[in-house]
């Protein structure tokens, strides 16, 4: 094993299982879509038990995870009790499914290849890198027990990529977990205590066809979503004039993505669709953010005859929003990752989503920390040649080891 186990202070050899932990989870595939993660799920719970961990495995039921455009889905719980267990309890949530590989990789995307100090692979990154820092953590606060009191639960799930409805929000919904803390998938050098949420509309415009040379004998769906898409865009300009109060948010954000629709060159179109996404501020209210863009959407084909538009929901993602109580995670991250690191991570805000709002919107205080760099880009995460820092996922091992020693000290 090539691994420098130089990378963490603790025991080289548990350093170095971890590492192979991971190697792991990255050669199996769960890219989503097709969303068939049940397979990863089996595989990481036997790596759990084989080091001493009771697992809980809770499958999806079929026709829930179809709606959610998936095939299968397990969620792996594991408890670990300590002391009277009054304590508070901890959940550390991070997702095993992954976008999938893509072009322009140089190493092989399931490979877990080793390289300058790092691991290259799909899922390296986000978030299968935390499957290891949340395992070792745990696992070093099980074989140093004395002066603690409470619980700790790995919460590993399976649909991040398709909006945490079928992992947190289910364990959530169905009881399965009550916890008073929520540590989620994040990066090593700053602690995230809000992000943005998105809603994605389909949009549909139906008309009708005829002949190309008689334009004027149907009713032209693409000459209707034309208005809708400056009604879009004009309403991206007003949005680049709000900033959001939270720093690092910025403004509000609305793109259309997808378009397709006609039936050839010499037919009028009778049906356009359109997907958008619409990036929510942690100020905003998604449900009334839906009514006023659908409303803006309407009013931009009102009064064109024989035009008929629907609007979809796909996706309604709330914000995560900062809590009281978060402060406290905050600053015992901040503690021991000054300690650690050197420097002291800002808590911040990200422009991005993730299924982590499923706790905040049960009322749970949580942030996102884990293994990884300074950004998104820096990991290359949903990109090609994505990598975490062999050193960085020890540092955050540490941390989030002596950040639950703290929480659970009596």
């Amino acid at each position: 094993m090539s691994t420098d186990s130089s990378s963490t202070d603790g025991n080289p050899d548990s350093f170095g299982l971890e590492v192979e932990f991971l190697k792991a989870l990255v050669r199996v595939p769960s890219d989503n879509p097709p969303g068939d993660c049940a397979p990863h799920a089996e595989v990481a719970a036997g790596l759990l038990e084989e080091l001493g961990f009771t697992v809980e495995r809770h499958a999806v039921p079929e026709p829930f995870v179809k709606t959610y455009g998936m095939r299968s889905v397990i969620n792996l719980v594991v408890r670990q009790s300590f002391g009277t267990g009054k304590g508070p309890t901890i959940a550390l949530n991070a997702h095993g499914d992954v976008v999938p590989p893509g072009e322009g990789w140089t190493f092989d995307p399931y490979g877990a290849e080793e390289k300058g100090g790092a691991i290259y692979g799909r899922g390296a990154a986000v978030s299968k890198s935390d499957f290891a820092t949340y395992t070792f953590a745990l696992l070093a606060l099980k074989e140093k027990p004395e002066g603690l009191d409470g619980t700790v639960e790995l919460h590993f799930t399976y649909d991040e990529e398709a909006g945490g409805f079928l992992g947190p929000k289910w364990l959530l919904e169905h009881e399965l977990s009550k916890p008073d803390y929520a540590i989620s998938a994040g990066f090593s050098y700053a602690v995230v205590v809000a992000h943005n949420g998105a809603l994605h509309l389909e949009i549909l415009v139906r008309g009708k066809q005829a002949h190309a040379a008689l334009p004027e004998t149907g009713h032209d769906a693409l000459e209707a979503a034309t208005g809708i898409l400056n009604a879009i865009y004009e309403e991206r300009a007003r949005l680049y004039g709000i900033t959001s109060e939270t720093p690092g948010i910025g403004s509000p954000k609305i793109t259309v993505g997808l378009i397709s629709g006609g039936i050839n060159t010499n037919v009028v179109p009778d049906r356009i669709v359109m997907r958008v996404d619409r990036r929510l501020t942690p100020e905003e209210d998604g449900l009334q953010v839906e009514a006023e863009l659908t409303a803006l959407i309407e009013k931009a084909v009102a009064g064109k005859p024989g035009i008929d538009i629907e609007c979809r929901r796909i996706i309604l993602a709330e914000p995560l929003r900062t809590l009281a109580g978060t402060d406290k995670l905050v600053e015992t991250i901040q503690k021991h990752a000054a300690s650690v690191l050197g420097e002291v991570p800002p808590a911040t805000a990200v422009p991005l989503y993730t299924d982590a709002r499923h706790y905040t919107a049960a009322g749970i205080p949580t942030v996102l920390y884990g293994a990884g760099p300074r950004s998104i880009l820096e990991a290359n995460a949903h990109a090609a040649d994505e990598h975490v820092r062999i050193s960085d996922l020890g540092k955050a091992t540490r941390i989030i080891e002596a950040t639950l020693r703290d929480l659970l000290a009596g």
